[in-house]
């Protein structure tokens, strides 16, 4: 009874879906209603209510948006005007999405940098997006100052805590300035078209690159998620994710922040720690990606792991083997498996809980998701192409490289394709003639394979890469470094 189960998940999708789309379709209409009005709403509406909590800090809905005003008034009287950016190097803490949600009020554009980076390829990423100001948190003010005299330009340097002089302490600038509510008149107009955020994304082909993330890429992330988790005023997600990255960042914090829920916020996954902090803060959801389940299905029982209050986790990566086990080992009742990339525009979910599936199209809505597969030419990284010119879809169960189609239509921004920081790295992703003359396509750099099905199943990048803490590393990056060093000529690095 085959076809039983199959209509049983094309229903199960389909209400998920149709939940989705009425939340994130109106959107489009509204332009010039971006997360810091959206906050504001929020803030009205509930108040006192904890927002983003975690061990050091807490801010309520009003804190957080208050906090965020302070952030404007800061960037505004230090020249941060539409579209200039500021780099933001912080661990995980609830004033890290005040300090973004705070310079994007006031027009201006945050990089958010990786904590892990060093010397060379911390100075690159901020090199990348020309910075007026950077904030560096006392944490990492060693990680910072590895990369003097390579960062170029002439970017202010704030402090956050520490000992700095006053002058270059941004938290006690911050702290000076009134939190009450900032005039339209004296605010930039903002439209979901403008720039918001700077993320990084692995290095598949070469050092990190500055994904272009505008308002409408922002709140769309966080109003769809909250509907794909069903998310409600009672839940409280638990975040141990970098907020550097979309995932960690702006999904896991926004989903339950738009339903009036809460977030508990960690400064890194601990796999001993976890159901301590899971059960103990009354965390209903989770936010994942897929090593850190590996870690904890790795891990020694711990006594709490079966007394948690999840009803559902939500996230990407996580692999056929670990699944079943996870699931059933810590009684998890509900998964959300979906595949989206930074920069990218192609989207899939799970909502069916098919193991080790990525996502799938159902017939319906292959035309709202443009998404293919293409086979991959054995002899170089081009997709092949038929004597007409024309790439060849793959089969099923053929492996090729997932292309999702570049739209421009104001009705349909999710399809657009916004690019880095640098435009030639973003002519590169971009496809032409991919199926009829004139048509563009992003190149999503993912092996995928298509079953029977029609279930997606992630099978490898294109690049050269590897797995570090959940992040793709490339190789590339990794021999440069090599190369710095006194005595090495040559080195060649692979992922193993």
């Amino acid at each position: 009874m085959s076809w039983l189960a199959d209509l049983r998940d094309d229903l199960t999708f389909a209400r998920i879906m149709f939940r989705v789309l009425r939340r994130v379709t109106p959107m489009a209409r509204r332009r010039s209603r971006t997360f810091p009005n959206v906050a504001e709403e929020l803030a009205a509406r509930h108040g006192e209510k904890l927002a983003l909590l975690s061990a050091r800090e807490s801010l309520t809905y009003a804190g957080f948006n208050a906090r965020a005003n302070r952030y404007a008034r800061w960037a505004m009287a230090n020249g941060v005007g539409k579209g200039d950016v500021v780099a933001l190097l912080m661990p995980n803490r609830p004033e890290y999405p005040a300090v973004w949600l705070g310079i994007a009020r006031a027009g201006g554009v945050t990089a958010l940098l990786n904590t892990n980076l060093r010397g060379a390829a911390l100075a690159h990423g901020i090199n990348l997006v020309a910075p007026k100001h950077v904030i560096v948190a006392e944490e990492l003010a060693e990680a910072f100052a590895s990369t003097h005299g390579l960062v170029e330009g002439t970017a202010k340097v704030w402090r956050h805590g520490g000992t700095a002089a006053a002058a270059d302490r941004i938290d006690t600038a911050v702290a000076a300035l009134p939190d009450g509510p900032i005039p339209a008149a004296e605010r930039p107009a903002l439209t979901l078209d403008d720039r918001c955020l700077f993320i990084y994304t692995s290095g598949t082909t070469g050092m990190p690159k500055a994904a272009n993330v505008n308002h409408y890429r922002v709140l769309g992330a966080m109003t769809a998620f909250a509907a794909v988790m069903g998310a409600r005023a009672d839940d409280r997600m638990y975040d141990c994710l970098p907020l550097y990255h979309t995932v960690g960042g702006v999904i896991a914090i926004g989903a339950p922040l738009m339903a009036g829920g809460s977030v508990f916020i960690r400064d890194r996954f601990s796999a001993s720690q976890f159901w301590d902090d899971v059960t103990d803060q009354n965390c209903t959801l989770f936010q994942y990606i897929g090593e850190l389940c590996r870690y904890l299905v790795n891990a020694p029982a711990h006594p709490k792991e079966k007394a948690h209050r999840l009803r559902l986790c939500c996230g990407n990566g996580m692999r056929p083997d670990v699944w079943p086990a996870f699931r059933t080992r810590f009684r998890i009742p509900h998964i959300r498996e979906f595949y989206a990339a930074t920069e990218g525009n192609a989207l899939l979910f799970n909502f069916d809980e098919e193991p080790g599936a990525v996502g799938r199209i159902p017939w319906w809505l292959k035309r709202l998701f443009p998404i293919r597969n293409v086979r991959l030419d054995p002899d170089g990284p081009a997709p092949m192409r038929d004597p007409d010119g024309r790439c060849i879809e793959c089969g099923p169960d053929e492996v090729g490289e997932m292309i999702s189609k570049i739209v421009v239509d104001p009705r349909r921004p999710g399809q657009r394709f916004e690019g880095y920081a640098d435009r030639a790295e973003s002519e590169r992703k971009v496809l032409g003639d991919v199926f009829e003359k004139g048509d563009a396509w992003f190149r999503t750099g993912d092996l995928m394979r298509r079953d029977g099905r029609g279930y997606f199943h992630f099978v490898d990048r294109t690049g050269d890469t590897f797995r570090w803490k959940g992040e793709n590393v490339s190789t590339l990056e990794v021999a440069e470094t090599i190369t710095r060093f006194p005595g090495v000529e040559e080195a060649n690095v692979y992922g193993v």
